[in-house]
C-alpha cells in the first residue's frame, strides 16, 4: 500500500472545504482529479476516508489521516519553497490566519505592504477564533498567523498591535455618555458574548470587578453580537480593535478595568517555518522602523 502526496493534498482540501468542487478550486485542478485522488486513497486504505454528504465530512479514519496529511503537505511545501530559494523574495501562495478584529484593523496594512514588496506573492487569508488560529498554525493549515497573547515564543515573532477592551452599548443606554465604564456597573445588564475569542480576557475583567461572569447569549459572529446589542437584548465587551465595526446606534466605551491584549505575527512554534516567512515578518519590522 502506498500513499501519494497529491492524494493527501486532495484529502486536506476536501476536509477543509467540504466538497470536491471547492477542493478542486483551491488546488487549481479539475473536480475529477480530486475525486480520483480520494478514490485512490480509499482503495489503498480499504475503506472510506470521507462521508459523501453535503457537506462532505471525514470518517473516523479520515479524521486521523488528515492530521498526518496536513503535516506531510506542509513539509512538502516547505521543501518545494526551499528548492526555489525564495529567501530574498517570497513568492507563491502563503496562507495566513487571524482573528476577526485583526482582519479588520491590522491586516489591511500588512497585506498592502506585502503586495508592494512581493508582487509575486499570493496570500490566502483564513479568519478564525483565537484558539482556531493557533491550531491551524501548529497543524500546518496556515504558514503565518496573528496570534492573541501567545503562550509560546519564536525568535522572529513581531508584535503588530495591542489594545484594551470596550463596552458595547446602545446610544440611549444610561452609561453611553461616560468616559469609561466599570464592569461592576453592568451587573444588571444581560451580557452577550462572542465566542470568536477573548472569553478568557473578559472573564478576567469580571473577576477584577468582583462580578459573576454569566453570559446570557453566546454568538460566533461580531456582526450578530452588535445586532443583538442594537436590538436592546443586552450589552457586550469587545477588543478595542473592533472600533468601526459596530455600526449606527451603538457606542464603544472603554472599560475602567485595565487589561490589554497583544497581537503577534508569527510562524509555528513546533514545526519548521516555510522559507521566506521570516523575511515577510522582517519586511513588516523594517517598514515600522522606517
Amino acid at each position: 500500500m502506498s500513499v501519494a502526496l497529491p492524494q493527501l493534498r486532495a484529502l486536506v482540501a476536501v476536509v477543509d472545504t467540504g466538497g470536491f468542487g471547492a477542493a478542486a478550486h483551491r488546488l487549481g485542478v479539475s473536480q475529477s482529479a480530486v475525486s480520483h485522488a480520494i478514490a485512490a486513497l480509499e482503495r489503498a486504505a480499504g475503506r472510506p476516508v470521507v462521508a459523501r454528504g453535503v457537506p462532505i465530512t471525514p470518517t473516523l479514519l479520515g479524521r486521523r489521516l488528515v492530521e498526518h496529511a496536513r503535516i506531510a503537505v506542509a513539509e512538502a511545501a516547505a521543501a518545494e519553497e526551499l528548492l526555489r530559494d525564495p529567501a530574498e523574495n517570497p513568492s507563491g501562495a502563503v496562507t495566513l490566519a487571524a482573528p476577526p478584529t485583526a482582519c479588520h484593523a491590522v491586516l489591511p496594512g500588512l497585506l498592502a505592504g506585502w503586495s508592494a514588496e512581493y508582487p509575486e506573492l499570493r496570500i490566502v487569508l483564513l479568519e478564525g477564533e483565537d484558539d482556531e488560529v493557533v491550531g491551524w498554525l501548529e497543524d500546518g493549515t496556515v504558514d503565518l498567523a496573528i496570534v492573541v497573547d501567545p503562550d509560546f515564543g519564536t525568535t522572529e515573532a513581531l508584535p503588530v498591535a495591542a489594545d484594551g477592551f470596550q463596552v458595547v452599548l446602545r446610544t440611549d443606554h444610561p452609561l453611553a455618555g461616560e468616559r469609561s465604564v466599570d464592569v461592576a456597573d453592568l451587573a444588571d445588564d444581560p451580557l452577550l458574548l462572542s465566542t470568536g475569542g477573548c472569553e478568557r480576557q473578559i472573564r478576567e475583567l469580571y473577576r477584577q470587578a468582583g462580578c459573576a461572569f454569566t453570559p446570557t447569549h453566546r454568538v460566533r459572529q461580531l456582526s450578530t453580537l452588535f445586532s443583538m446589542v442594537r436590538a436592546g437584548i443586552g450589552v457586550s465587551l469587545v477588543p478595542g480593535l473592533a472600533a468601526g465595526m459596530e455600526g449606527a446606534g451603538l457606542v464603544l466605551v472603554p472599560v475602567a478595568q485595565h487589561l490589554r491584549r497583544e497581537l503577534v505575527l508569527t510562524g509555528p512554534a513546533r514545526r519548521p517555518w516555510r522559507p521566506g516567512m521570516a523575511q515577510m515578518i522582517d519586511a513588516v519590522r523594517a517598514r515600522r522602523a522606517a
